[in-house]
């Protein structure tokens, strides 16, 4: 695939998710995709629906995800974003971070989703509640 249309499948996937678009966001998303937290031990997900599902565990709990690109540079099927996000909690608090990630690409669709990102900064924003919510699932769960 393009540049082009490698870059505007990363854009519309990033639309979605912030959308909480879970449809659009999975049209995005090579059958066989592997989306990984890189700071976490655990592996990740693995194929469309166990990514959906893992996003879904953190996102069920936001009211709002604004997402701000700094930078988006594509090579080849590569595509690499410098970004923030701000979550808001439907318990009103928030938490900001920004990320490095890397998306490879196959067939025109986002094949990995390697996110980078400060552990202690983000996770020390979060709510108790919310900690402990998370804290109810294993990497067995996105598998």
């Amino acid at each position: 695939m393009s540049i082009e249309q490698n870059r505007k499948t990363v854009e519309s996937m990033w639309a979605a998710l912030s959308a909480m678009d879970w449809e659009t966001l999975k049209s995005c998303l090579h059958e066989d995709v592997h989306y990984e937290d890189v700071p976490s031990d655990d592996p990740g997900a693995r194929g469309r629906e166990n990514v959906v599902k893992r996003l879904r565990i953190a996102f069920d709990h936001l009211s709002d995800h604004q997402h701000t690109v700094h930078h988006l540079v594509c090579e080849g099927d590569v595509v690499f974003l410098d970004h923030t996000e701000v979550w808001t909690f439907r318990t009103g608090e928030k938490a900001t971070n920004q990320f490095a990630t890397m998306h490879e690409m196959k067939d025109g669709k986002v094949a990995k989703w390697s996110d980078y990102w400060d552990m202690n900064s983000f996770v020390g924003q979060f709510p108790e509640w919310f900690v402990e919510a998370m804290m109810k699932h294993t990497a067995e769960d996105f598998s």
